[in-house]
């Protein structure tokens, strides 16, 4: 093999031994041209990959620009066999070119445009087999979720057929059935090929240029086995290494020596031999016919985060940010991860000290040697770990997992590199704003006072409307007023996806964002929708979708003659109102429209109340709170008259459910429309002995519903309920028991441990409503008290208070 012009590397994606033993191979071999399993629509992106600003982890995102969400990522570690492959060839000005079958022959499949993809896809070519699909944001499993570490070749796919690499641990052959490397694994006494993988070659010492032999040989053992796998999954498979071969024929032809293949370990036995008889018309005939799609690619940042296995990434490893230790000083790794671990700890107040780093590393090095295994272990590191530094607490070994063998470092690509229009916008800004970007979430408290701290709110809703999350609101700032918003920002590689996608709607964030929220707008199938969206556009500062949703919704309103929906409109144009000002965004328009719904709402609200089903009930106290509390915040005394005189039009309505009659007296009672007299009338009116039990019970859900304190201290209203309950029919408490029961389960624990306090006490208010004049105290226990007090006090007690 050693003269033969073909030298085939078979490797284990962002392996850091497979990495070392590939670079110390390709500097004895010294190849003419480098040929890297990955997207042949991406080398045009190559060179960039010498860039000094290209920070690894960073990935390869491949899509469709007519069908953005038909994308793929191709995540590179500075581990990565692939990427040193890459580096190796730029640092020496040898020819490097991807050689998988390109993305553009994969097929765009019917649910590539809906916004949903659990399956989202390969992070596998460069950085492995890439197997295409959507890779979509927001799906459960990340950027590269699939059954094994290359993921599945398309959406939905439980794998790729032949694509487990072998030497990419457990569970990567799509078309082994199971997990291909287990047996290996099991026979050398390993519990998972993820294990045995690492020891015999990540983590072995020694003459490097065995290693590639000896995988090639295990693979070929392994693919002897034949295996049962859909055909659709065999014809794929097919298709990649036939386009592989072609990729090598083509470099021989152009006349190059020494050809440098570097691919998934899995495929090296189908690679073997791409010049025999018949082989090259037996590959055309595979790669008839293939679809071509358009397709773009650009450079992203990705994290260890998205390495990890954990992740749902299919060529994922186990622990990205330990390999990266190994890759760096593969002999002084164990002692750096346990230096680290302290270096942690200690930042979370935590006693580690140095003799902890010290006898962290023998124990680790103690059960190395225990287990017969030549040099320490992640598996040996993490016990000793646990042991000293942590005390055998789980707290600090799940903080010590997370950041020393997951990691969230986050990859930067530079200004000049190939990117969309709204990557770079968003980059500018990030830039302009002091706002980068962090895989490790960051709280920014942002005064709205403040002009830099405004732009960051604008910018973090736009972003929102164009589906990227970047940050979470996190409520508003604790007792600082509508000045101020909190927000949780955190980082995340495949947020590049949506920005590609939204990229057909402007060429910066404002006009993308202003664009969705027109066309959202124009496909509302409700007032309420679109109240919202106007919300959502005015906290991302977009006057003119403002303007227009404005407008949009005082067309909607002038017809909508429903109450509820007008009601469920309410709340978003109120904040408009209320908060417009704090943001400098003009609403000019918005008071006139809320003006008319108030005033709609008011006259179709009692019979809007009728007739009602316990669903439509329950949604109708929602809409009742929700907009009281939106007219409490405006503060209009001319819109609370007409909305109180609504709410007394109900509670005097038959018919009404007695849910939606008791929660607006509830509301009535708490805007102080009743005197004491007034209130225990209706009270004993609404629950006398004439009202069915149901709906007095239906009627107390409404007036009680999250509001025990206010049974806990009406001690008029206590009476009320007491009498209501002791009058009761046995047959008529098992009908009121349920409606009693769903009202108590509303109340805090508190709130129901004082109920049941003071109906064991008793007491004067267990017999119903106290006459005028009764009182909840023992005024001859109170008069004993007072001599003393009026001594403390330096007054004189009339003659009738001393006696």
């Amino acid at each position: 093999m050693a003269d033969a012009p073909v030298h085939l590397f078979g490797i284990r994606h962002h392996g850091p031994g497979s990495a070392r033993s590939l670079r110390a191979a390709l500097e004895r071999l010294a190849p003419d041209v480098v040929l890297v399993e990955g997207p042949p629509d991406a080398d045009e992106l190559l060179p960039g990959a010498g860039h000094a600003g290209l920070e690894p982890p960073v990935a390869i995102l491949v899509y469709a620009p007519d069908t953005p969400r038909h994308a793929t990522f191709y995540p590179f570690a500075r581990y990565s066999p692939e990427w040193v492959a890459i580096r190796y060839a730029l640092e020496r000005g040898v020819p490097v070119r991807f050689m998988d079958l390109p993305f553009a022959h994969r097929p765009v499949e019917a649910d590539d445009v809906p916004a949903a993809e659990a399956d989202a896809p390969a992070a596998e070519g460069a950085g492995g087999d890439p197997a295409p699909g959507d890779a979509r944001p927001g799906g459960s499993q990340g950027p590269a979720a699939g059954a094994g570490p290359d993921g599945p070749d398309e959406p939905g796919e439980a794998g790729e057929a032949g694509d487990a690499e072998g030497a990419d641990g457990p569970g990567d052959d799509g078309a082994l059935a199971g997990d291909p490397l287990g047996a290996l694994a099991r026979a050398a006494g390993f519990s998972d090929g993820e294990r045995w993988w690492h020891h015999v070659v990540e983590g072995r010492r020694g003459d490097d240029a065995l290693v590639f032999a000896a995988v090639a040989e295990a693979m070929t053992a392994l693919r002897e086995t034949p295996a049962r796998v859909p055909a659709e999954e065999a014809r794929r498979e097919a298709r990649r290494e036939a386009f592989m071969r072609k990729t090598i024929r083509a470099a021989l032809k152009e006349g190059f020596q020494r050809v440098a293949v570097v691919c998934g370990a899995y495929h090296v036995p189908a690679l073997a031999a791409p010049t025999a008889r018949g082989v090259a018309s037996a590959d055309a005939e595979t790669l008839a016919d293939l679809p071509r799609t358009k397709t773009a690619a650009v450079w992203v940042p990705w994290t260890y985060g998205r390495l990890a296995t954990a992740s749902g990434y299919g060529a994922g490893v186990p622990s990205p940010a330990w390999y990266d230790l190994l890759w760096a000083d593969r002999e002084g790794a164990p002692v750096a991860f346990a230096v680290a671990a302290a270096r942690l700890l200690r930042a979370e107040d935590l006693d580690a000290s140095s003799a902890h780093v010290i006898e962290t590393v023998r124990l680790a090095e103690a059960l190395a040697a225990l287990r017969g295994y030549g040099a320490v272990g992640l598996d040996e590191l993490l016990d000793a770990t646990r042991s000293v530094l942590c005390g055998g607490d789980a707290a600090p070994m799940a903080l010590v997992h997370r950041r020393l063998v997951v990691g969230e470092r986050l990859g930067g690509v530079p200004d000049d590199a190939p990117t969309s229009p709204l990557q770079r916008d968003l980059a500018a800004q990030q830039k302009r704003l002091r706002l980068p970007a962090s895989a490790v979430e960051k709280v920014h408290d942002l005064d709205l006072r403040q002009p830099n701290d405004l732009a960051r709110s604008h910018l973090l809703h736009r972003l929102r409307l164009l589906d990227v999350p970047w940050g979470e609101p996190a409520g508003p700032g604790a007792g600082k007023g509508t000045f101020h918003e909190v927000w949780k920002l955190v980082w995340k590689p495949e947020f590049a996806l949506p920005l590609v996608e939204a990229g057909r709607y402007g060429n910066t964030i404002a006009d993308a964002a202003a664009a969705v929220a027109a066309e959202r707008a124009g496909s509302a199938d409700g007032l309420a929708a679109l109240t919202a969206m106007l919300e959502r556009a005015l906290l991302a500062d977009l006057p003119v979708a403002v303007e227009a949703l404005v407008a949009a919704v005082h067309r909607r309103a002038a017809v909508g003659a429903d109450a509820a929906q007008l009601m469920a409109a309410l709340p978003p144009l109120v904040q408009v109102i209320r908060y417009g000002d704090v943001r400098k965004t003009p609403v000019t328009g918005v008071d006139a429209v809320v003006d008319a719904m108030v005033a709609r709402i008011a006259v179709g609200l009692p019979s809007a109340s009728l007739s009602l089903d316990d669903d439509a009930a329950a949604a109708m106290f929602e809409h009742l709170v929700a907009t009281d509390r939106a007219l409490a915040l405006l503060a209009r005394a001319d819109h609370l008259e007409a909305w109180r005189g609504a709410l007394l039009r109900v509670v005097d309505l038959p018919g009404v459910h007695g849910v939606v009659a008791g929660r607006a007296f509830r509301l009535l009672l708490d805007a102080k429309a009743f005197g004491r007299d007034e209130t225990d009338r209706r009270l004993r009116f609404a629950l006398s002995s004439g009202v069915e039990p149901a709906e007095a019970g239906a009627f107390l859900e409404g007036l009680l519903a999250d509001s025990g304190l206010l049974l806990v201290h009406d001690t008029a209203l206590w009476g009320h309920v007491d009498a209501w309950l002791a009058d009761l029919s046995p047959e008529a408490f098992v009908v009121a028991l349920p409606l009693l029961r769903r009202t108590l389960a509303t109340f805090t624990s508190a709130e129901r441990r004082q109920l049941g306090d003071r109906a064991t006490r008793g007491g004067p208010a267990a017999g119903g409503p106290r006459r005028p004049g009764e009182h909840d105290f023992d005024e001859a226990r109170a008069a004993r008290v007072l001599p003393v007090l009026a001594t403390i006090l330096g007054v004189t007690l009339p003659t009738e208070a001393r006696s």
